[in-house]
């Protein structure tokens, strides 16, 4: 974006928009309270849009202090530095964050603390290679070119400033790039929703990206009964084309996942999941096996969330959380994780 013409207006724009882009991501320090806590924290107040204001507060105070230590001084005497403009481009950078953590099927609360809710796009891999390399030759294009003939640069320059140009193709290309997902993702879920699995009617449906290639979706339907996952081929379009549908019937509750549930992990995890499931496991009563302290964890309740059960992974071991329990159903441990046993058991 600075590229683009918002370095043009006012000096510092860079630095506040790179540093006001990637201030929402300072949440992460909550994992310091704990697992649990870090995953009722994350994307929360940061990623809110009465968080954008005072984070880009926060950070266009922090360029002006830089400023009056560098002795007032910017690379450009002839443009000074604007802070309403700053503080107006720290707020769009940090609108573009929440953006672009909405594109993928993590999701955000952007109405926190007055909703909770999280909402998602779910039409963009948490980690793009396609989006990576449009903005990465957004910004070193413009340099090739340059060492390639200094004088077609410096004639370049005269017309439009250096890098405009290709900094303004790249976010068109992104902008282009999320209305094929957009597309694609539509008649993914059109294609899931138009039929039936193993006799039952579909209560929701719900897609989700894989990385590079636009056309191929994780598919994840809910049933009264059961979950449904299975590939889809948005091109075709196509339900299961590989015929590797996998079905996962509801759990029964019983104390121990209701107890599970009512904990403090179990209620973030529950509100932050699409398609949870949980699974019990009795563990050995063996003090040799299964000691901490003086408790003893009868039981193990394990979430996961079915929008990260891709084929061939291990969603276990992916955005789960674990709970132990003892046999009169209080808490041991709780953690966001797969981990089978509880910290300090070998």
């Amino acid at each position: 974006m600075g590229r683009a013409g918002l370095n043009r207006k006012t000096a510092l724009a860079t630095a506040t928009l790179t540093l006001a882009a990637e201030a929402p991501d300072l949440d992460v320090l909550s994992r310091f309270g704990g697992s649990a806590f870090g995953l009722n924290h994350h994307r929360g107040f940061t990623h809110s849009f009465l968080g954008v204001p005072l984070v880009a507060a926060v950070v266009v105070g922090f360029i002006y202090l830089l400023w009056r230590l560098r002795g007032r001084k910017t690379r450009n005497p002839n443009l000074p530095p604007r802070w309403g403009l700053l503080f107006a481009y720290a707020c769009l950078a940090g609108l573009s964050h929440i953006l672009l953590d909405f594109t993928n099927n993590y999701g955000v609360r952007p109405f926190w603390p007055f909703s909770e809710h999280w909402v998602s796009w779910d039409i963009i891999f948490i980690v793009e290679p396609v989006l990576l390399i449009v903005l990465t030759l957004g910004l070193i294009l413009p340099a090739l070119f340059s060492l390639i003939n200094e004088e077609i640069g410096a004639r370049s320059k005269a017309a439009m400033p250096k890098g405009r140009l290709a900094a303004t193709v790249a976010l068109l290309a992104v902008v282009a790039y999320w209305g094929l997902r957009d597309f694609e993702h539509r008649r993914a879920l059109a294609a899931l929703q138009s039929r039936s699995y193993q006799g039952a009617d579909a209560i929701r449906v719900s897609a989700y990206p894989y990385w590079v290639n636009p056309f191929r979706w994780h598919g994840v339907v809910e049933t009264p009964a059961f979950f449904a996952t299975m590939d889809v081929d948005s091109l075709s379009p196509e339900v299961d084309p590989e015929s590797q549908m996998q079905i996962r019937y509801k759990p029964e509750e019983t104390p121990v996942t209701l107890a599970a549930k009512k904990t403090y992990l179990g209620r973030v995890y529950l509100s932050w999941a699409q398609y949870p499931i949980t699974e019990t496991e009795q563990l050995a009563n063996d003090p040799a096996i299964n000691p901490i302290g003086n408790t003893r964890a009868a039981y193990v309740v394990r979430f996961r969330d079915l929008r990260y059960d891709y084929p061939g992974r291990d969603a276990r071991a992916m955005l789960g959380a674990t709970v132990f329990l003892t046999r009169d159903l209080q808490v041991v441990e709780e953690r966001f994780g797969m981990g089978s046993r509880p910290s300090g058991q070998k």
